[in-house]
């Protein structure tokens, strides 16, 4: 069957994307002959925070203007983790971090063949754990759950292995127009930004479907 690529621009501190990963699974559950090959691709929200992060607190309140704007901005991220099945513990998270590292990690694993699982359990251990996943211990801890060798990991996160690799493929979205995640973008032409409902993806699967199958008579 011909296959089609399905590039996810994401930053795992960002509940939206595993609120959309929840979605766009739920749909591909539903067609497990679905074409897509997926790959994640790193995007920074916060490409200035200190590399050992800062107090999350501190961070909500002064990017929405205070403590009622924080919990204003996260009403309605409650209200569709809770649709889409996901157990947020937003109040366990003390940190935001940088998430540099954690993008190597997801390039790494993808080398793998582990990004998928890679990627569900940063945000695991970020939305519902409430670690760290700046703190290299809890990466290392992360590879290791996903079949990485620890050790490795290591020695290649307290480097600066693939750091400008990732910097620059954060830039290259920006400069194809991505200001946002998630943003999905389909067979390296059509972008779908947000976290879409499952029944947006069915019908994205089904028209892709009803056009390879023709071509594949």
């Amino acid at each position: 069957m011909t296959t089609v690529k399905l590039d996810i621009v994401s930053d795992p501190i960002c509940p939206w994307c595993y609120i959309g990963k929840a979605h766009l699974e739920k749909a591909l559950e539903a067609q497990p002959n679905h074409p897509f090959t997926i790959e994640w691709h790193p995007f920074q929200l916060n490409p200035d925070m200190p590399l050992n992060g800062m107090d999350r607190r501190a961070y909500l309140e002064g990017k929405f203007g205070g403590k009622d704007g924080a919990v204003r901005a996260y009403a309605p991220v409650a209200e569709h983790a809770e649709k889409a099945g996901l157990a947020l513990n937003l109040e366990g998270i003390k940190r935001t971090p940088n998430t540099i590292n954690a993008h190597r990690l997801i390039h790494w694993a993808g080398i793998e063949g582990k990004q998928n699982a890679a990627v569900d359990a940063l945000f695991q251990a970020n939305f519902v754990e409430g670690k760290d996943i700046g703190d290299v211990d809890v990466l290392v801890e992360i590879a290791i759950a996903v079949g990485m060798e620890g050790e490795v990991t290591r020695k290649l996160l307290e480097g600066d292995s693939d750091i400008e690799n990732i910097r620059d493929r954060d830039a290259h979205s920006r400069k194809m127009g991505v200001n946002s995640v998630p943003t999905f973008i389909v067979a390296n032409q059509h972008a779908v930004p947000g976290a879409q409902p499952p029944e947006l993806w069915a019908q994205v699967i089904a028209d892709i479907m009803a056009q390879i199958e023709p071509s594949e008579e």
